[in-house]
């Protein structure tokens, strides 16, 4: 049987407010266990909740990102759920009126792009944590202990329709929405600290059928590789359970990184189950068009507008401006490089900030900010290749030398230190031509009955006389010329 698979994502994004979204405590990571909260965060009997404006204004940040609709009224509620590490016995969300509406995210797989609509995106906090390993009593039985800190940490839930049909779609889809976050600035994006967080609702159906398929959901996926992993294992899963003639439960599941599995948790409840009803001791989030505004003229330029820039401006694909404007620090760098350089080499500046930059970045573990070549530098090494100086693979041997710190980076002392600069007087080059055709009569004489290897042999003797200093373009140049007069 042929199947289809359908995927929607809920994505927790933990807001960068300084402070919790309903009290003053801080949302700073890594502090001792229970340090960072307060009586709200414990529910203490006569705490308040007060809303944090900066939360909002990053939600309303991220629907004009998107194209949503942002709701001039929206309500908060009480979704009643009994964990230990839930002190209220409730969590404040946002269920029948969230605050984003819609909107839509625009990626690219492969080097075909895709558009997903959004369902909604809404304020919520988030619940404590419970610890289980290598937590003792004093008297060294098994326990498990709680850690209220990340109680009431702002997080904005970023809810898509459910048509992405494969991991990589979802993949892709996660990974542009992670770039756009940070982009604007609403969330740091560390997936190992929690603030990035993937749920992703699985079912399979047959091709054709239009009911969906019984769901499951595979819970807090914090890592785009281990993402892809449970999608693909979720799917396979369901797809051997039905075909033996068993049933898909609806539930919630977890990934095991080191079995590469998905495993059943809890049965997975239904909105109803959790009791939502207004908050009683939180008005109504009224967001006036003047507010709206305001935000909007503190955006940046967004991601997909600099993508349309970078194909009218530098000529670029759609896929290089895409890869370029997906990182606004890469995007920073790029600009940098191409805005030192004419017009017409913007193509070369980007194919080496997507290639020899960011393998070296990737390779060294290194942000974008913390490379050792600047933006200025790169762009001379570029200008040398342009000018003749060197050749695209002496730039590369340079463009090492920079990244080591010879010379203090300076392409054009590591190329005079090191010999490299190309060799581009025709009489020279017109003079080793010569003596190689004088040196190989028998690869002429193949070139000449059509084969066509023959050339490229002949180009290899004359770089090999040269040192590999000679210009390739007038290399083949000149020696098609002596060959076929």
């Amino acid at each position: 049987m042929s199947w289809e698979i359908v995927i929607g994502l809920e994505t927790h994004v933990q807001l960068s407010t300084e402070s919790k979204i309903f009290s003053g405590s801080s949302t700073r990571f890594g502090a001792a266990p229970n340090t960072q909260a307060n009586v709200v965060d414990m529910a203490l009997p006569g705490s308040l909740p007060v809303l944090n404006q900066g939360a909002v204004e990053r939600a309303i940040r991220f629907g004009l990102a998107v194209g949503a609709t942002i709701a001039p009224r929206s309500i908060f509620a009480r979704k009643n759920y009994f964990y230990p590490d839930l002190p209220k016995n409730y969590q404040i969300s946002q269920f029948e009126i969230p605050v984003v509406q819609g909107g839509r995210v625009s990626f690219f797989v492969g080097e075909e792009e895709k558009t997903l609509q959004l369902t909604r995106a809404h304020l919520e906090e988030d619940a404590g944590k419970s610890l289980h390993d290598d937590f003792h009593l004093p008297n060294g039985a098994p326990a498990s202990g709680i850690d209220l800190n990340r109680t009431g940490t702002p997080l904005l839930e970023i809810v898509t329709e459910p048509d992405l049909r494969s991991a990589a779609e979802a993949v892709a889809y996660a990974r542009k929405l992670h770039s756009l976050v940070m982009w604007l600035g609403i969330c740091d994006g560390n997936m190992q600290e929690g603030s990035f967080r993937v749920d992703a609702n699985v079912s399979v159906r047959p091709a054709g059928q239009k009911e969906y398929g019984t769901r499951a959901e595979v819970k807090n996926v914090n890592s785009f590789r281990f993402l892809e992993r449970a999608i693909q294992y979720e799917v396979r899963r369901q797809i051997e359970l039905i075909e033996d003639g068993g049933k898909v439960v609806q539930e919630t599941r977890l990934y095991d990184a080191d079995r590469d599995e998905t495993r059943s948790m809890r049965s997975k409840e239904d909105a109803n189950d959790y009791r939502y009803f207004p908050d009683p001791d939180l008005p109504p989030l009224v967001i006036s068009p003047q507010w709206i505004e305001e935000v909007r003229l503190r955006m940046p330029e967004l991601p997909d507008a600099q993508r349309a820039r970078f194909e009218s401006e530098y000529g670029l694909s759609a896929y290089d401006a895409a890869q370029l404007s997906a990182d606004r620090d890469v995007s920073a760098y790029f600009q940098q490089v191409a805005g030192a350089l004419p017009s017409g080499q913007a193509k070369q500046a980007a194919n080496w900030v997507m290639g020899e930059l960011t393998a070296a970045l990737n390779r060294d573990e290194l942000s974008v900010l913390q490379a050792p070549v600047p933006a200025t530098a790169l762009a001379a090494l570029i200008a040398r290749i342009a000018d003749g100086t060197i050749s695209n693979k002496m730039a590369r041997e340079v463009f090492a030398a920079m990244w080591a710190g010879e010379h203090g980076g300076d392409a054009d002392a590591i190329i005079e230190a090191r010999g490299l600069k190309q060799i581009s007087d025709t009489g020279a080059i017109g003079a080793m031509i010569d003596d190689v055709l004088a040196a190989q009569p028998a690869i002429v004489a193949e070139y000449r009955a059509g084969k066509q290897k023959a050339f490229n042999s002949l180009v290899g003797q004359i770089m090999k006389a040269a040192r590999g200093k000679a210009n390739p373009q007038q290399v083949n140049d000149l020696l098609k010329a002596k060959l076929d007069a």
